[in-house]
């Protein structure tokens, strides 16, 4: 019985002081991942986020850059953290949903190797032509490809990114085929097109809209439900009637599984407030992103899983691996 008293009693200490620990969190620097260079979209989010929690928790957020792997690289190394709260990873679409399905060398279980906090922002896509082509329209675009299969050309920053999938899943849905041409990034596969070297692409909102107001690319549509307030003239391709198109590229915060729940709600809460908070939002939405959080940590697992499958769909239908 006094056996019994004790492991109760310290059960209960246990339970009553998960609380006071998660209020007391941090106590210490806390160290964002950033599996993408310094200047990259990611980073610049990770950036901004980890000065208003600094400011917030009286702790210094270092932003550790981990670049490699197409951003897998520091998402591997957060594996092997300790389940503290104290180590972080500013993670997105591609090393968490595309590339474990893509590359088989990659070591880690999105869904089992991490514990979810937040979705903070989404990256809308666009579909463009040539400001020099004459295809200026879905209507024209389909048609035109319809007539030609295999004749119109895109390019994508690479093989398996999520420029390229888009692309799969626009044909796989309108009946067209579109002949694949991949670059390294997405500087030279936006000069060819603006060129007229190569037909089409998908690329993010923000790298492709100032080309758009300068008449070198000519805006078809948005990858998102509705159109962006980042541009807000240009229409979705649901509203042309693709279905279900409500595709984008999305940052959010992990931690390595077995992190305390009650870690992992403080820092649900804390940096919610702070995407709240208009200061924060006007620097990101300037940088091209919308502002987008999760009601719960739950809640953000099960938007990465299934955008793990509706990835992982695409990439078996259309026989996509490394």
């Amino acid at each position: 019985m006094r056996k019994l008293l004790s492991w109760t009693t310290l059960g209960l200490a246990v339970i009553a002081a998960a609380p006071a620990v998660a209020g007391d969190f941090p106590q210490r620097p806390v160290t964002i991942l950033v599996g993408f260079p310094p200047g990259t979209s990611t980073d610049n989010v990770a950036r901004i986020i980890g000065e208003d929690l600094s400011k917030k928790w009286g702790q210094a957020v270092i932003v550790d850059n981990k670049p490699g792997v197409g951003g897998s690289m520091a998402v591997s190394l957060l594996k092997r953290a300790k389940p503290d709260g104290y180590t972080l990873a500013l993670s997105a679409t591609a090393p968490l949903n595309i590339n474990p399905q893509f590359n088989k060398q990659i070591n880690y279980d999105p869904l089992k190797d991490f514990a979810y906090i937040t979705q903070t922002t989404w990256l809308p896509y666009m579909l463009v032509t040539s400001g020099k082509s004459p295809i200026t329209s879905l209507d024209q675009l389909k048609k035109a490809a319809l007539a030609h299969p295999d004749d119109l050309t895109y390019s994508s920053i690479g093989i398996g990114t999520t420029s390229h999938l888009l692309m799969e899943i626009l044909q796989e849905r309108t009946g067209i085929k579109l002949r694949h041409i991949p670059y390294q990034g997405s500087s030279q596969s936006q000069t060819d097109v603006i060129a007229g070297n190569v037909d089409m692409t998908f690329d993010t909102v923000v790298s492709t809209m100032p080309h758009v107001k300068d008449g070198k690319l000519h805006a078809i549509a948005v990858s998102t439900a509705q159109p962006t307030p980042l541009a807000p003239n240009v229409p979705s391709l649901q509203q042309l009637g693709v279905p279900n198109f409500d595709v984008g590229a999305w940052l959010g915060f992990v931690a390595p599984a077995g992190t305390p729940d009650a870690v992992v709600h403080k820092l649900h809460d804390d940096i919610v407030a702070t995407l709240q908070k208009p200061e924060v939002r006007k620097r990101l939405t300037d940088l091209g992103s919308e502002v987008v959080t999760s009601a719960s940590p739950q809640a953000f697992k099960r938007f990465v899983a299934d955008n793990y499958k509706m990835w992982g769909d695409v990439l078996k239908k259309g026989g996509i691996h490394q």
